[in-house]
């Protein structure tokens, strides 16, 4: 067998790297539109119409694939946790912006690597050395830096961001267990449906007890576009992500994850006239370095999945 038959070759990694440097730096864009709506939509309901246009883009993909019922229907249940975990990803890093920097929530969500090698761990049985066990505190140091301040300037709601970054690593936990035997743009559809039917049933319950950041709004035609540019933008970085992940490594991609903090900031800077401070810039790149380290580690070690999971822009 020759290397080229086990390897990706150079043409195509290429080609990968290139689709995830669109990919990474489209995905601000999202995140741009979202906190311009989400001031007068609640976020829930940004989530159930992104939900929705994912699930409307992918099914005459899944139909002309023929992959559309190509799941493990035995798998149905952790389907469903993965759909829930992507409603809540969604709705707790959407839900801060109203009140956050877009680069500072962006750098908060970035400890997810971090949370996620802590828990393949504890629930995977992977064996994680003390270097990365040092590397995960230096990047939660890192976090803090960034979080302290936003807390004083906004509350407990900058904590939001780490409960998605959480919920997002458990969803990439699941993902692991599943990739393997289902198809991964079925996995994408079906995990829009079940978050989709989970943001509609949490809008339904929010407005039958009245709870306003619960209770879906009529948005002027201003917001609809905000909300539609939003999901067309994910679905645009979802799917370049897909196939960046096809054709190179994910060891190879993982680390280019990052500039997305870089195109968020200028993005930021350019929209909101938002910059962030020394201290945060600071918690930025130690959190960058910290999960750069620990990608890189996982490298080295051969400790990257056989069908690694796609990033899911947010």
């Amino acid at each position: 067998m020759t290397m080229s038959a086990i390897t990706p070759l150079r043409h195509e990694v290429s080609l990968g790297l290139f689709l995830m440097v669109l990919s990474v730096l489209i995905s601000p864009i999202i995140d741009i539109f979202a906190k311009l709506a989400v001031t007068t939509v609640p976020a829930t309901e940004i989530t159930f119409v992104r939900l929705l246009f994912q699930m409307t883009v992918l099914v005459p993909i899944c139909l002309m694939r023929g992959t559309l019922f190509d799941v493990t229907w035995k798998k149905m249940g952790l389907h469903a946790t993965r759909g829930l975990l992507m409603a809540i990803t969604m709705i707790t890093f959407v839900t801060p912006l109203a009140v956050m920097e877009v680069a500072d929530a962006i750098a908060i969500f970035f400890v997810e690597p971090i949370i996620l090698t802590i828990l393949g761990s504890i629930f995977l049985k992977e064996t994680i050395g003390w270097r990365r066990y040092t590397a995960c505190g230096v990047g939660f140091f890192g976090s803090l830096l960034v979080i302290q301040p936003s807390l004083q300037e906004v509350g407990l709601i900058a904590l939001l961001p780490v409960v998605s970054a959480f919920s997002l690593a458990l969803f990439f936990m699941l993902t692991r267990l599943v990739a393997q035997k289902e198809d991964p743009w079925s996995m994408q559809f079906y995990a829009g449906l079940w978050g989709g039917l989970f943001s509609g049933a949490l809008l339904l319950v929010g407005s039958s007890a009245g709870i306003s950041f619960l209770t879906p709004v009529m948005p002027d035609m201003t917001n609809m576009l905000y909300i539609a540019a939003a999901a067309v933008a994910a679905t645009i970085a979802g799917v370049l992500g897909v196939y960046a992940y096809r054709a190179a490594p994910a060891s190879t991609l993982a680390p280019l994850q990052y500039l997305e903090i870089v195109s968020a900031t200028i993005l930021g800077w350019w929209v909101f006239g938002h910059l962030p401070d020394a201290v945060k810039w600071l918690g930025i790149a130690i959190i960058i370095a910290s999960g750069l380290y620990v990608i890189w580690r996982e490298r080295q070690l051969n400790k990257t999945a056989t069908t690694p999971p796609v990033s899911m822009p947010i």
